[in-house]
């Protein structure tokens, strides 16, 4: 079928059982919509408050589900289950960390965090934080954020960004129905 969709439930060879050959030139998706996105620089935080990190440089979006120009959220393309997952290094600089977290919202709420809290008096200078979990999406019009969040004892509360895209970065694959 040329430039069009195949949909079947069962697919058999002409004997009704058995493999299935499929020929070159031929794409196979699989674990799609899928993106992933990076924070391409240093993003500066407020001491104390959530901020929406503006993850800006997509590396994958298979939809275009991903927004990396004003929003910097994702909405799914279709239902079914994801693994959703981030990373993100959170640097207080000269000056020390007392709390550093982030979470991925859903629909403008905090909905799963990566936690580190401080005992009040000087501890690193910088957190890692890593997230992945499963997600059932039921519903097209979700949509999920990352955001970060530091306590310092003073200076300047940065989320680290750069040329790399493991430093900091958030993306999501569908597993399945």
């Amino acid at each position: 079928m040329a430039d069009g969709t195949l949909k079947v439930g069962t697919i058999t060879n002409s004997a009704g059982s058995g493999n299935i050959t499929i020929g070159s030139g031929v794409t196979l998706l699989s674990n799609v919509p899928a993106f992933e996105a990076y924070l391409s620089a240093d993003q500066s935080l407020s001491d104390a408050t959530w901020a929406k990190l503006n993850i800006n440089t997509e590396i994958v979006d298979t939809n275009s589900t991903y927004d990396s120009a004003t929003n910097y959220r994702w909405t799914p393309a279709q239902t079914g289950k994801y693994i959703i997952f981030a990373k993100c290094k959170l640097n207080a600089g000269d000056a020390f960390l007392r709390d550093n977290l982030i979470s991925i919202y859903k629909n403008g709420s905090s909905y799963v965090t990566s936690s580190n809290y401080g005992n009040n008096v000087d501890e690193d200078i910088w957190g890692n934080h890593s997230i992945t979990f499963l997600e059932n999406v039921t519903s097209i019009s979700d949509f999920y954020e990352l955001y970060g969040y530091m306590n310092i004892v003073s200076g300047s509360p940065v989320a680290s960004g750069g040329s790399s895209p493991y430093v900091t970065y958030f993306g999501a694959y569908r597993i399945g129905a």
